[in-house]
């Protein structure tokens, strides 16, 4: 199920998700390899690198609901006990400040990895 859920959500990307992907993709980003709309348990992950287990989300105005952002909390708790760091922003966040947001996810890739033998 989250298979095809993760196959349809690739379908219906927004301007945002379409940038970050582009800078993600094919080893693009500081050579870290990132997996899009990544099933882990029953959850989808927005832009997911295993060798930093970090997952990067990217939320639009929905994401301010206070039910959603209940759900996004549990499902982050979920992923910190596996391990995963998770890094949200605002679709607006990253087309308005698309060098900070890169600048975040280089930091945080490079401080997950510290230490670990590059491939």
């Amino acid at each position: 199920m989250s298979s095809q859920i993760a196959r349809l959500l690739r379908k219906q990307q927004t301007p945002a998700e379409k940038l970050l992907w582009r800078w993600l993709r094919g080893w693009r980003f500081s050579h870290f390899k990132f997996r899009r709309q990544h099933p882990i348990g029953h959850h989808v992950l927005d832009f997911y690198c295993c060798k930093a287990r970090l997952n990067i989300e990217l939320d639009s105005g929905g994401h301010n609901d206070p039910a959603q952002e209940l759900r996004d909390k549990e499902r982050d708790e979920f992923l910190k006990a596996q391990g995963i760091l998770v890094l949200r922003f605002p679709n607006l966040s990253l087309l308005k400040n698309p060098d900070g947001v890169r600048l975040m996810i280089c930091e945080a890739l490079h401080e997950r990895t510290s230490g670990q033998q590059q491939d």
